[in-house]
């Protein structure tokens, strides 16, 4: 009866809470991300001032997302096992020292350990922030991992209009005031380690025994692999943009900096806009119909766009984000019912290798910039989304019942 009691009042806890808690992960998910985006959007000045190649460019992206990719499975799978509350904020007291470090480097190898230690706090981050948003989700996952992932891409878009209002007309220095939003991540986060704290006495501290999928292992894996693949292709194609889309403006249509970064935020808020879309839905209609959509109906946009003007750019920009965006969440909620009990273990494995691709993508397609032109990015880019034809090989999990 103890036990029973206190499960119960774990869960009227979580329900009572939980959108106060998903307000507050998706609050740090912002600042959390539009810290990271700050790094993108200055590649303008960071280029000329050290006189980079698109190569370092990419190898500045690819350090930083790389970084990332590579720790946080293993973030996951350790707290899976042992669970950390504290450390979201510990991993961004990281992100503060290579942001500080990156407002004084004084050179290209000084701005790449900045990005590694950027890189180290976001591979904390993420995996243990969406076990919080799924703890936190009184059973509608898709709902609580799209609140999550919007704080995180409204604050990829902003960081960009930020930078072009206060760093670079300010200069590279001007990069330490945003220590204030890093600082400000770690008071909210140090709170909600409070809060999941506070959730792990009522089971006696230890994790809850994994539930076996009701697919076979076999099955499962090649659905996982599936999964990577699209997100392979969502992320290679964003890193087309968000690293080179303020460039491809500039050369194709001429535009100031200043001009090249408002639509870049446009599309970052399209992308906002999609991630909150993406879960909800995915919880009503089934995300394997999400991911479809998502993926495959991005491809005719960007088969479109090397050959649109500028008005067409902005507005197939606009589109393609809001459509990509609306994978993440059903992809990531759906690798988690395909293992359930794995909530740390699959977040770190789907977002690392989004990371990973995204910096790989960043220095493969600058070293075909240097080559080729960075309008022949976009060419090459614009067929990626048809590898979403893939998730037709999926199972319909939604027939065989979601597991909570």
């Amino acid at each position: 009866m103890d036990t029973d009691s206190s499960t119960a009042a774990l869960a009227n806890t979580q329900n009572r809470t939980r959108f106060s808690v998903l307000g507050a992960i998706s609050f740090s998910h912002f600042l959390n991300d539009m810290i990271q985006s700050l790094i993108l959007a200055i590649y303008p000045l960071l280029k000329a001032q050290f006189a980079l190649s698109f190569a370092q460019i990419g190898l500045i992206t690819l350090t930083f997302q790389v970084t990332a990719s590579l720790l946080q499975p293993v973030v996951g799978l350790y707290t899976d096992k042992y669970p950390k509350p504290y450390s979201l904020a510990i991993g961004m007291g990281c992100t503060l020292s290579g942001l500080l470090l990156l407002a004084i480097a004084p050179n290209f190898e000084t701005v790449l350990i900045a990005s590694a230690l950027v890189g180290t706090g976001s591979s904390i981050f993420h995996p243990e922030s969406s076990r919080i948003a799924r703890l936190a989700s009184g059973g509608q996952h898709g709902l609580a991992q799209s609140i999550f992932q919007v704080g995180g891409n409204t604050g990829s878009a902003i960081g960009p209009l930020l930078a072009a209002w206060i760093i670079i007309p300010n200069g590279q220095h001007s990069v330490a005031w945003f220590a204030l939003a890093a600082l400000l991540a770690i008071f909210v986060l140090w709170k909600i380690g409070g809060w999941y704290k506070r959730q792990q006495p009522a089971s006696g501290g230890k994790v809850r025994a994994a539930t076996k999928s009701h697919l076979p292992p076999r099955t499962v894996a090649w659905s996982i692999c599936i999964l990577l693949v699209l997100i392979f292709s969502k992320y290679f194609y964003l890193a087309s943009i968000s690293s080179y889309y303020i460039f491809y403006l500039i050369n194709k249509f001429h535009l100031s900096v200043q001009s090249a970064q408002i639509h870049l935020f446009v599309f970052l808020f399209a992308v906002a806009a999609g991630t909150i879309l993406g879960g909800p839905i995915g919880d009503r209609i089934g995300r394997k119909r999400v991911i479809w959509a998502s993926i495959v109906g991005a491809a005719p946009f960007t088969l479109m766009l090397p050959y649109a003007d500028l008005m067409w750019t902005g507005i197939l920009t606009f589109i393609i984000g809001l459509i990509l965006a609306s994978a993440f969440s059903a992809i990531l909620v759906f690798a988690q019912e395909l293992v359930p009990g794995k909530v740390g273990t699959v977040s770190g494995m789907f977002f690392g290798f989004a990371f990973g691709m995204g910096g790989i993508g960043a220095a493969v397609l600058g070293t075909i910039a240097d080559h080729r032109g960075i309008e022949y990015v976009y060419h090459i880019c614009a067929y990626l989304p048809l590898l979403g034809l893939l998730t037709a090989l999926l199972p319909n999990l939604e027939r065989r019942g979601r597991q909570i």
